[in-house]
C-alpha cells in the first residue's frame, strides 16, 4: 500500500512539473509527435495498400483455380515456361466433361483493340473474351443491363459488356445500353455495364474498370484464334475441398495434354493465395524498411526527451535534496522522473495519434481504403511509453543517486 501511495505521489509531482513548464514540455513532445505520426502513417499505408490489393483481386475468387500456360508469379528460370504449348479452347470443354463436380468451367482469352463511339476513341483497350460463366467464377456483376448469356456465346454475337470507366470515358452522360461501339473494325452492341471494381489494382496492375467483355467465340471469330492462348477458370465445389480439387484438375489436365508419368506439368495452376503470398512477402520487407526509416525520427525524439530530462534534473537538484531530506527514497525519486518522461512521450503519442487519424482520413477519402486499427493504437501508445521509460531512465537514475546534503547546497 505504501508503494502504491509513493507511486501516486511521484506521478502527481511529475505532472505538476510538466504543468509548470508548459512551453518546454510542448517543444519536447514535438520529436515524439513526429516519430509517432511517421510510424503510424507507415503502418496505416501498408494496411491500406493491403486492403486495396485484396479488394482489387477479390473478383479472382478464393475458391477458383486458373489453368494457365504460365504461372502468375514466376520463380526460377523463365525459359522453362517459355516453350510450353498454349492452353486451347477445347481443353476447357474436356475439363468440363471430366470434372462434373466443378461448379463452373470458364475459358478466357484477351486482345488489345481501339474502342470508338462517335468521335471518342480509347486506344489499346483490354478486350476479354469469356462466357456467361464468368459471373459464376468471380464476384463481378453488371450494374446496369445484363451480362453475356449462353446464346451470345453459342451464336458468336457481337455484343459486349463494358467496365464502368469505359462507360464514363467513352459515353460520358449518354446511356450506353443498346448503343453500338466499334471494337477494332467491328461493331458491337453494348448490353451491360459492370459494377465499379475499385482502383486498387492501379498500383501496377490491371484496371478491371477499363475492360470490355465479349463472347469468347466472337473474339476468336473477329480477331482470330490461330496461336491464341487461353486461360481456364475452374470453380471448386467448396473452399474446403480446394486442395483435393486442385489435384483432380492437375490429373485431368495431364491426361488432356497427354503427359507421361515421368514428364513435368506443362501448365500452371494459379490461385488467389499465390498472389496474396507474393504480396505479403514483398510488403513485409517494404513495411520493415519503412518502419526502420521512420523509427529514426522517434529515436531523435527520445534523445530530445533525454536531454530535457537531464536539464530538468540539474534545475531541480535542490528540490530533490529537500525531498530526500524529508524521507523520499531513491525509488520514489526514480519513479518521479520516469513518470515525467513517460508522460511527455505518451502526450506526444496521443497528439501524434490525433494527427495520424486526420491523415488516414484524407488517405481513405482520396487515395485508398485505409484505417487505424485498434492494434496500431495499442502499438503507438506502447511505443510512446517505452520511449519515455528508456529516455528518462538515465536522468532518473542520476536524480535518484544525488547526495541530499550536496543537493541542498546546490545554487
Amino acid at each position: 500500500m505504501k508503494k502504491i501511495y509513493q507511486n501516486i505521489e511521484a506521478m502527481r509531482i511529475a505532472l505538476q512539473a510538466l504543468a509548470a513548464n508548459k512551453s518546454r514540455g510542448i517543444l519536447t513532445t514535438l520529436g515524439i509527435i513526429i516519430g509517432i505520426v511517421a510510424v503510424i502513417t507507415t503502418m496505416t499505408a501498408a494496411n491500406g495498400l493491403g486492403n486495396a490489393f485484396k479488394e482489387s483481386i477479390s473478383s479472382i475468387g478464393s475458391d477458383v483455380l486458373y489453368v494457365s500456360r504460365m504461372p502468375w508469379i514466376i520463380q526460377g528460370d523463365f525459359f522453362q515456361y517459355r516453350n510450353r504449348k498454349n492452353i486451347e479452347l477445347k481443353h476447357a470443354a474436356a475439363l468440363q466433361a471430366k470434372l462434373p463436380q466443378a461448379i463452373a468451367v470458364n475459358p478466357g482469352t484477351s486482345a488489345s483493340r481501339h474502342l470508338k463511339y462517335r468521335s471518342k476513341v480509347l486506344e489499346n483497350n483490354r478486350i476479354i473474351g469469356t462466357t456467361d460463366k464468368l459471373i459464376v467464377v468471380s464476384d463481378m456483376l453488371p450494374e446496369t443491363g445484363r451480362f453475356l448469356i449462353p446464346a451470345d456465346v453459342q451464336y458468336k454475337k457481337n455484343v459486349c459488356v463494358i467496365g464502368s470507366e469505359v462507360k464514363d470515358r467513352l459515353f460520358g452522360t449518354t446511356n450506353p445500353l443498346n448503343k453500338k461501339m466499334k471494337i477494332g473494325m467491328y461493331n458491337f452492341r453494348v448490353v451491360g455495364v459492370m459494377e465499379k471494381q475499385g482502383t486498387g489494382m492501379s498500383f501496377g496492375g490491371p484496371n478491371f474498370d477499363m475492360r470490355v467483355y465479349i463472347p469468347i467465340t466472337a473474339l476468336t471469330k473477329n480477331f482470330g484464334s490461330r496461336n491464341r492462348n487461353f486461360d481456364i477458370a475452374v470453380k471448386a465445389p467448396s473452399q474446403e475441398s480446394l486442395a483435393d480439387f486442385e489435384y483432380a484438375v492437375i490429373g485431368e489436365m495431364r491426361k488432356i495434354r497427354s503427359l507421361q508419368p515421368t514428364e513435368k506439368d506443362d501448365f500452371s495452376i494459379n490461385k488467389m493465395d499465390s498472389l496474396m503470398d507474393a504480396y505479403n512477402n514483398v510488403m513485409g520487407v517494404v513495411l520493415l524498411i519503412g518502419l526502420v526509416i521512420t523509427s529514426v525520427s522517434l529515436v531523435v525524439g527520445g534523445i530530445g526527451v533525454m536531454n530535457i530530462m537531464f536539464v530538468s534534473v540539474t534545475e531541480r537538484t535542490r528540490e530533490i535534496g529537500i525531498r530526500k531530506a524529508i524521507g523520499a527514497t531513491q525509488r520514489a525519486i526514480l519513479a518521479q522522473f520516469l513518470f515525467e518522461a513517460s508522460a511527455i512521450c505518451i502526450l506526444g503519442g496521443l497528439i501524434g495519434l490525433a494527427i495520424a487519424f486526420a491523415i488516414t482520413s484524407a488517405i481513405n477519402d482520396q487515395v485508398m481504403p485505409a484505417s487505424i486499427s485498434p492494434s496500431i493504437i495499442v502499438v503507438a501508445l506502447t511505443v510512446s511509453a517505452i520511449t519515455g521509460i528508456v529516455s528518462g531512465l538515465m536522468p532518473a537514475i542520476k536524480a535518484s543517486r544525488l547526495n541530499p546534503i550536496e543537493s541542498l547546497r546546490y545554487e
